[in-house]
């Protein structure tokens, strides 16, 4: 029996002040919201959840360069799907991972800080995966494969090829010092851990996918939308 043609999008929980003057990481809108209209589009009923029910936007992705004009509109709607569902997040615990197909890991810098640990949004994805789905994860997204096993508790992308955001990335932003003040791996260090081969998209903001098998990976924001495809590709082969 093919999966359920319903997706869970995750949500990071955490935010702390990363670009200083209360300037917080969050949720990077887009990696969430283009995700979502590609998935509803394609007819998937979709919901968002963050490991304790609450979110903070990033702020770096609600400025003019990072939040289009038409993708500003849908965001600061809350009458919009998407937004009104952000303002109604779920909270993962209340969830049941046998009503999807397809897991989603939106991103933004705090996905570093609650993903790896966030047992709750692991445990659907697991699920998911074990059940034949589609587990997926663009940018700091794949922090949250630290803690999402197959049936045999090995980590689901062992032995595969993977993307995410790049350390050159990290360094360009000038961010590397502050993750390490956070104590938890960059993506390409948690891609090792796990026994993954990680790929590299050819500049640090190009678009870039990986596909393997049932995983699908995006490398940054402007990977969201192409992300989503590919795991929506994936789904209809199953």
């Amino acid at each position: 029996m093919s999966p359920t043609k319903r997706a869970l999008i995750a949500i990071t929980s955490a935010h702390v002040d990363m670009y200083g003057e209360g300037k917080e990481t969050g949720l990077f809108v887009t990696e969430a919201l283009h995700p979502f209209n590609v998935l509803r589009e394609a007819g998937f009923e979709v919901d968002l959840a963050s490991e304790t029910g609450t979110y903070v936007p990033d702020w770096l992705s609600t400025t003019e360069d990072w939040l289009p004009a038409e993708d500003r509109k849908v965001f600061e709607d809350h009458t919009s799907e998407f937004r009104s569902k952000l303002d109604n997040l779920h909270k993962a615990s209340d969830l049941k991972a046998s009503d999807y197909g397809l897991f989603f890991a939106s991103a933004g810098h705090a996905s570093l800080i609650d993903y790896p640990t966030a047992k709750s949004l692991q445990a659907i994805a697991s699920e998911v995966y074990t059940n034949g789905g589609v587990v997926s994860a663009v940018c700091h997204g794949g922090a949250i494969f630290l803690g999402i096993n197959d049936k045999n508790g090995r980590p689901i992308i062992e032995g595969k090829t993977v993307t995410g955001f790049t350390n050159l990335g990290e360094e360009q932003l000038g961010h590397v010092e502050t993750i390490k003040n956070w104590h938890v791996p960059t993506i390409e260090a948690s891609a090792a851990q796990l026994g993954a081969n990680y790929v590299a998209p050819p500049g640090p903001w190009d678009s870039f996918t990986q596909t393997d098998g049932r995983v699908v990976t995006g490398a940054n924001p402007a990977s969201a939308e192409a992300t989503a495809k590919a795991a929506l590709a994936v789904f209809n082969t199953l």
